[in-house]
Formats: structure tokens, sequence, C-alpha cells
């Protein structure tokens, strides 16, 4: 298969990478860094995708501050984490003091192991596989409500490694009010 084509473009006073591969539409994107992508079938005249492009101007300048409002806050939010031997600790003594309710559903009845990553688009993960619960370090600066219901969700993975009506009531169980917690998260 040959791999897609891409060149650099300017239309309306946008500057894009165009690449062309097989698809439908005409897609245009902003990414995180706030340059601009668009996509095309090979087909397309490049006329037909500049003038596609600059008829987005608008869109495209939205998504760009948009891009650039989502990356300011990251840095405020990252420059207010504790670093990971700290994250680590405070997610671990979380878990402590709720592993007591879960002792019998965790693998082997043991303390899982506990991890802290930069994960931005998971605020917590469970392994069965290694009996581990892995929280994001961005958490840490999460109201406290918040970390318990994230907490609790993870170790409810357990006995329970999907989101069906027995797990939400396995949550439920714990926290009665875990959906005004998850809101805490959004």
């Amino acid at each position: 298969m040959n791999a897609p084509k891409t060149e650099t473009r300017r239309a309306g006073g946008i500057d894009y990478t165009l690449t062309r591969r097989r698809v439908r539409n005409i897609n245009l994107r902003v990414r995180a860094d706030g340059s601009v992508a668009a996509s095309a079938a090979p087909r397309v005249p490049a006329a037909v995708v500049d003038a596609f492009v600059a008829s987005r101007a608008g869109w495209v300048e939205n998504a760009r501050a948009k891009a650039a409002a989502h990356a300011r806050w990251d840095a405020a939010a990252d420059a207010a984490l504790p670093d990971k031997k700290q994250a680590l600790a405070q997610m671990t003594a979380l878990c402590r003091a709720y592993y007591p309710q879960f002792a019998s559903t965790c693998p082997g009845g043991a303390f899982p192991r506990i991890a802290v990553r930069d994960m931005r688009t998971r605020w917590g993960s469970c392994s069965l596989k290694t009996g581990t619960l892995a929280f994001s370090r961005r958490l840490c600066v999460a109201p406290r409500a918040a970390q318990e219901y994230v907490v609790v969700h993870e170790f409810c993975h357990f006995a329970h490694p999907d989101h069906s009506p027995a797990f939400w009531a396995a949550v439920e169980a714990v926290l009665p009010d875990y959906r005004q917690r998850r809101k805490l998260l959004r």
C-alpha cells in the first residue's frame, strides 16, 4: 500500500498540511499545537481543498484559540502538580483507606500495586492481569471527593471489569453520591 502523500499549502491566510488518502469528504482539523491539517481524496483538486480551507478560516481561528487556552490551562495545572513520589504516596494512602472494603475482590486478596502516571485522557485504570491500580498525577489536585470516586471506581473493576449495571451498583454501594463526585472531574 502506498503511503499517503502530503504537501504544505496556504489558503485564506492559513498554512496547512494536505494529506491525500482514501476519504469520502474533505476533512479539516486543528491540532493541539495549533497547526492545521486537511485530508482529501487524490481525485479532489487542490483548488477545491484550498477553497474549503479558506471558507473555514473563522472556525480554524476559533479552534486555534481553544487549543491555546487548553495548552495554557494544562501548563498551569502541571505547575501545581506534586512530584511523582508525593503523588504516589497520596494515592497509596487513599487506596489503603478503601482497601478493607475491596480486599475480597482484589487479585489474591492482596493490596494492589499502585502506580501514578502522567495520563492525560484518563483519571485511572485497573489491570486485573497485574493487580495494579494506576492513577493520573493530575488527579492529585482534584477535589478529595473526586479522588475518592476514582479510587472506588478502579477498585470496583476488580470485581466487575466492565461498566455494567452491576459495576455501577458496586460503586453506588460504597459512594451513594458518586454521580455528583464524578461531575467534579469534568
